[in-house]
């Protein structure tokens, strides 16, 4: 299946790094930058909708919390960080798209133990576009996707880049025709997609999405469509849901900060329900756009 995702880049593509704006092909960090060489970094995804940054103090909420997890300092302040992204978003032209942000614990000589003294942490921001309609055509039509064994580490709900296990299994997913994995734990229970949350209607007509551990990240794109489903008295439960469970649900869908609501028609070659976009997630993804509009004004 095609990335919907994946668009044009814009001409002259411009990133952040350490106080630095460069040419995208230019941007780089330290051979010794322990993000690089040990995956000793964090990362959020902030999403752009008409010129607005949307959840952007719970993306940053996240950030920080992040951060404390693994006992690293913030870069700069939240209000020099906003600063950088629309300006970031200002010379990339960014209208509708994302920013991506990263911060490592920096460069020094290469050890395993995290050493009592680090200079500043290493920031990285990026600008991509992607087109609405694009977006649109994923939340109109659907995804398929295909479950992989959840193989991660022990603190998934810490938005770190160790993605190599959730890179395996997307990889593994698309052979199969799907966009997104499901990861299921070795309980059999799905955790979540490789980068979006697992949703289902069961057959009581309940929207259901696994409970918080460290098992998940707390998404915030979930947390707002569990506020926004509670607030239109949608029947929402927080627990755990098995592969036979989501196979005979009556719908199912992902979520991220790149898509609110996008409905999932097939798990393995099976179809969801009538293999179409189902009501509740279509009353999902109107509650969450005007969420967002509430938000944007």
């Amino acid at each position: 299946m095609t990335d919907h995702w994946t668009s044009r880049e814009p001409a002259g593509r411009i990133a952040y790094v350490n106080g630095r704006y460069l040419p995208h092909g230019q941007a780089g960090v330290h051979v010794e930058d322990r993000g690089l060489q040990l995956g000793d970094s964090i990362y959020e995804v902030v999403g752009v909708q008409d010129g607005h940054f949307f959840d952007e103090e719970e993306h940053l909420d996240r950030l920080e919390r992040s951060l404390r997890e693994i006992g690293m300092a913030m870069p700069m302040g939240r209000a020099a960080i906003k600063l950088v992204t629309r300006e970031l978003a200002r010379r990339n032209d960014l209208k509708n798209g994302f920013i991506y942000m990263q911060v490592t614990r920096g460069a020094v000589r290469r050890d395993h133990p995290i050493p009592a003294k680090v200079p500043r942490p290493t920031l990285i921001m990026t600008a991509r576009a992607r087109s609405p309609q694009s977006v649109r055509k994923m939340l109109d039509d659907g995804i398929k996707v295909a479950t992989q064994p959840d193989q991660r580490w022990g603190r998934c709900d810490i938005k770190t880049t160790q993605l190599l296990a959730n890179a395996l299994a997307k990889t593994e997913a698309r052979k199969t025709g799907s966009y997104e994995a499901w990861l299921v734990d070795a309980a059999g229970n799905i955790t979540e997609g490789a980068s979006t949350t697992a949703w289902i209607v069961d057959a009581k007509g309940q929207l259901r999405t696994r409970e918080l551990s460290h098992a998940i990240l707390p998404g915030v794109t979930r947390r707002v469509i569990l506020e926004v489903a509670a607030e239109a008295q949608l029947p929402v439960v927080q627990m755990m849901f098995s592969v036979n469970d989501a196979l005979a649900a009556k719908e199912a869908f992902i979520s991220s900060a790149s898509g609110s609501a996008v409905p999932v028609t097939t798990i393995n070659g099976q179809p969801v329900g009538d293999g179409r976009p189902g009501p509740v997630t279509r009353r999902i993804q109107e509650l969450y756009a005007a969420h967002a509009t509430q938000k944007a004004h």
